[in-house]
């Protein structure tokens, strides 16, 4: 999953660009706005003091609307406390977005951004789709502080894409697809043609990539790169060869949140603009209102069904094969949980049952992930990481979402991608 900020844009480039409006209209029914505001509201209610800062959560809650005025300032006050320091340009144009969608100042953030994406490389034509993923948010978030020195950058980033042979990633290019319509939509008038030429090549190519990942049901890759891909499918100057189904695309989304798929915070943050009929491109757009009589709209959500007395039994699997003769193991345990018990309970029995089992988790925007276990530990530098299975599928929850049912075999496999 995802996987944003941005500065008002000057009078020049507010007038020359395009409107950020979604092209594709399928607004949420009325009927169905209440579990909107209910999903918006549990993300809401998930900022605390002590709570994970959340850029992406501000930049969703500003587009949409805050409910919470004290949740809103809370974020504000946190994220704008931030220094540049060992933050990834992810993470610092993620910080950028969400400043701007509170109307405050970002400070020397921008200018630190724009010197990191100045010394940005690409890691070649093989690298990872999803490698893209941060530079495109750099991309984003100073285009709509300043297009036109960000046009040389962009355009560096927009030949490596195109050089790229790497498997399409529906996320890496949802965001892509915003950034660079931000800069197409902002090429000044007296700029070289080359430039629209070369964003409308890699827009046109990445929308029909997104195109591809439509499932039947309107599902475009897995439920929680739909938000995103919504967005950037919604504003494309350039539009897939097979035409979006825009309300077959909603009318599925509404569905799932029917069936509480969308509680974990991060992931109401990725979809929301998208029900709210925004997109990242609104940011610099947004109206900060002084108004102290905001009021919370309960949820019409759906209650968890409450924890039931059985218990079920789930199978856990640990398994390494990628390091050294001395470090391979595969090991098995059943390990009873109360049923509705999160995957990160079942961790926790095995790990209390069985010290082979240790794990370590490391906090991330979505929430825990397994960083490490029986002392192996994830290498960005080797490409290694722990996948959760079920069975054979890999789970597109984190360990802190997803819950197993009885007689479930889970498998941590150590996994180089």
């Amino acid at each position: 999953m995802a996987w944003l900020t941005l500065y008002l844009l000057n009078l020049l480039w507010a007038t020359a660009g395009t409107s950020t409006q979604p092209r594709s209209s399928c607004p949420v029914p009325p009927a169905q706005q209440p579990l909107v505001n209910g999903i918006q509201v549990l993300m809401e209610n998930s900022v605390t003091s002590s709570a994970f800062p959340n850029p992406s959560i501000l930049i969703a809650m500003n587009l949409a609307g805050p409910h919470n005025l004290e949740a809103q300032k809370l974020l504000t006050d946190k994220i704008a406390a931030i220094g540049t320091n060992n933050l990834t340009i992810g993470q610092l144009a993620l910080n950028i977005m969400a400043l701007t969608s509170s109307c405050r100042d970002s400070g020397n953030k921008v200018s630190t951004l724009q010197t990191q994406m100045k010394n940005w490389e690409p890691a070649g034509p093989n690298a990872e789709a999803s490698s893209f993923y941060q530079p495109s948010l750099a991309i984003l978030a100073l285009c709509q502080q300043n297009p036109e020195r960000t046009l040389p950058i962009a355009a560096r980033f927009a030949k490596a894409l195109l050089a790229n042979a790497s498997p399409f990633n529906v996320d890496t290019g949802a965001v892509v697809t915003l950034a660079l319509t931000c800069m197409y939509n902002k090429i000044p008038v007296g700029s070289e043609e080359g430039y629209r030429t070369l964003f409308g090549k890699v827009l046109k190519d990445t929308v029909e990539n997104i195109s591809m990942k439509i499932k039947d049901n309107g599902i475009i890759g897995d439920i929680y790169s739909t938000g995103l891909a919504m967005q950037a499918l919604s504003v494309s100057p350039k539009q897939p060869t097979k035409e979006w189904n825009c309300k077959k695309t909603m009318d599925e989304v509404l569905n799932e949140i029917k069936q509480g798929k969308f509680h974990n915070p991060m992931s109401i943050a990725q979809i929301l603009p998208s029900l709210k009929g925004k997109t990242y491109l609104d940011v610099p757009h947004v109206s900060c209102s002084s108004d102290p009589e905001v009021q919370a709209t309960l949820p019409s959500y759906p209650s968890p069904v409450p924890t039931a007395a059985s218990n079920i039994t789930v199978i856990y699997t640990i398994n390494n094969q990628l390091r050294g003769v001395e470090l391979l193991f595969n090991f098995t345990i059943d390990v009873s949980v109360k049923s509705g018990s999160v995957l990160l309970v079942v961790l926790e029995e095995a790990q209390r049952k069985n010290s082979t089992f240790k794990f370590e988790t490391t906090m991330t925007s979505w929430g825990p992930i397994v960083s490490s276990i029986n002392g192996i530990t994830e290498n960005v530098n080797h490409k290694t990481y722990w996948q959760f299975l079920s069975g054979t599928t890999p789970l597109i929850e984190g360990v802190a979402d997803y819950i197993p049912f009885d007689h479930e075999h889970i498998t941590a496999n150590f996994t180089q991608y």
